[in-house]
């Protein structure tokens, strides 16, 4: 990808705490401006830990997390915060504030990030909430809407900043099929329309290829394939094709490592054969 990146990793290596099992080992990354750009691997492997990574919630023991060219980790508290007003987040499920509104889950960011007059962050919010579908919603509480809706309240919330990055963790998950191709078609829509980058971890392989540019797979902590989704779905690598295909078998096993059955259960070796 020839693209000035938004977003780069360079020689990333993550555990989270010295000396346990490494997360993330020699990661190299690149999310350029106006694309969107998939995440995927297995349940464990990392993906939402690289989301981690772009906020400066955690910072890798080696390496550089580039925003707009500025190494995060090494970001001063105040520079932090302004690079994260630039970012936006869909938290798995939404997580929505219950206790509020559905236009004051919108709301919430603006309140908090900028001066603006009350008049003018409702205009914003209706605006973002029209883009999304509710704008009828507005006055509803979380406990009132569906999954999906509820989903795209959290998508209004996360662009309310039009922000440059949009972070999606697992934006699909628990979605019904309507819902999943509406919040797909919404993601590739927001993202064009604000010249934004987005970087979607997820599981769900075709509505991702659908919309995505890039795709990369983390399977032990590096990168496994990368590619189109076009020559990643006629790869015969068999990572890709386990993954693709859903096949149970490959090179992620089913059973995480351990002792031997025999061993756990006590069994000598006489017993054994």
């Amino acid at each position: 990808m020839s693209d000035t990146p938004v977003v780069a990793l360079r020689n990333v290596d993550f555990a989270y705490q010295p000396g346990e099992r490494t997360i993330l080992s020699g990661l190299n990354m690149h999310f350029p401006r106006g694309k969107v750009v998939a995440v995927m691997g297995g349940s464990g492997c990392g993906k939402t830990t690289v989301l981690r990574l772009i906020g400066g919630q955690v910072r890798p023991q080696q390496g550089e997390v580039l925003f707009n060219g500025d190494n995060i980790p090494a970001m001063s508290t105040r520079a932090l915060y302004e690079a994260r007003r630039q970012m936006g987040m869909l938290f798995q499920f939404g997580a929505l504030f219950t206790d509020m509104s559905v236009f004051d889950n919108v709301a919430f960011p603006l309140r908090e990030h900028t001066d603006l007059p009350e008049a003018m962050i409702r205009d914003l919010v209706l605006l973002k909430l029209n883009a999304v579908g509710l704008r009828g919603a507005r006055d509803l509480q979380p406990s009132q809407i569906s999954g999906g809706m509820a989903r795209r309240v959290a998508l209004a919330r996360a662009i309310a900043l039009d922000p440059s990055l949009i972070m999606y963790d697992e934006p699909f998950a628990g979605l019904d099929p309507i819902s999943l191709g509406l919040t797909a078609k919404l993601i590739r829509q927001l993202n064009d329309a604000l010249g934004a980058t987005s970087i979607i971890v997820s599981h769900d392989v075709h509505e991702t290829f659908q919309i995505a540019d890039y795709v990369y797979f983390i399977a032990n902590g590096r990168i496994a394939a990368e590619g189109e989704p076009q020559a990643l779905r006629a790869s015969s690598d068999p990572f890709v094709r386990q993954f693709v295909d859903a096949q149970a078998d490959g090179p992620v096993p089913f059973h995480y490592p351990g002792a031997g059955l025999a061993n756990d259960f006590g069994l000598t070796q006489g017993e054994r054969t």
